[in-house]
């Protein structure tokens, strides 16, 4: 006989959750116990402001620009539906790291000619100063790197969830009186954002995970200071074992964080 469907009603005890309290506890202990490990620590904890800034910062920009592009590509013109469309396959065919790269030495020397190109007339009339390409650092580089990078996939995101609601919902608030953007803030984004939410607290995980590379600009995050520290101390298992466990407790805790908002949500719908 095949195995009985787990309840619905009854979820399982998180015996996986309460294993890695343990580990995480004891892994704990012994960082504060060893003199080494907690020296360690404490050089890879001073990344840990940069981390946070970077995928807060990052993810909500991104979120704002997917949220533009998906609208682009439900619209009704046939041109802004294209341009979604080709942004979205282009950026999501190129890797991230590759992106991070373009975008700090190809992309923002690129802007800046141009945005000193365009202003030469106000620069020439005392109204403005030369843009140079060290005049924007590293750190907001990597920003717009991941922003640009991440939009793609959120984009996706919302469109799936905004063509989850029921066309029916759509047609009565038309019926209503309501204009395009109240039928959108009032019926079509609360019900799609219960579809969305998952998803988009995947992504935020992935952009934790992700802001990793940002060191590769020398932008001095938790994985930026453990590659200080172990090039200098040549403790390579010490240090990123730290480094893996300080990402370990961000994107563990984050996403515990994420599913107890989920379920509020499902119970505020009954």
């Amino acid at each position: 006989m095949p195995p009985a469907p787990p309840s619905r009603t009854r979820p399982d005890f998180p015996w996986w959750l309460a294993a890695l309290a343990v580990i995480g506890a004891a892994l704990g202990i012994a960082i504060a116990a060893s003199d080494l490990y907690s020296q360690i620590f404490a050089t890879i904890a001073k990344g840990v402001r940069i981390t946070v800034f970077v995928t807060a910062i990052g993810f909500s920009l991104a979120c704002a620009l997917g949220l533009g592009i998906a609208l682009m590509a439900l619209s009704g013109s046939l041109v802004l539906r294209q341009v979604a469309r080709f942004y979205v396959e282009v950026i999501r065919g190129v890797p991230i790291l590759v992106l991070l790269f373009w975008i700090a030495f190809a992309g923002v020397p690129g802007f800046v000619f141009a945005f000193n190109w365009l202003a030469t007339p106000l620069r020439e009339a005392g109204l403005a100063g030369e843009l140079l390409v060290r005049d924007v650092s590293l750190l907001w580089r990597a920003i717009l790197a991941l922003t640009i990078g991440y939009s793609a996939f959120i984009a996706e995101v919302f469109r799936a969830g905004i063509l989850s609601v029921d066309p029916g919902q759509v047609e009565a608030a038309e019926a209503l009186g309501l204009n395009r953007w109240q039928r959108f803030r009032l019926i079509v984004f609360p019900q799609a954002i219960r579809t969305i939410l998952p998803p988009l607290g995947n992504d935020f995980v992935a952009m934790v995970k992700d802001s990793s590379l940002v060191s590769v600009l020398g932008v001095a995050d938790i994985t930026q200071m453990g590659k200080v520290y172990a090039s200098g101390s040549f403790r390579f298992f010490e240090t990123y074992s730290i480094v893996a466990y300080v990402y370990l407790v961000l994107t563990v805790g984050l996403s515990l964080a994420l599913r107890q908002l989920e379920q509020r949500m499902r119970r505020a719908q009954r």
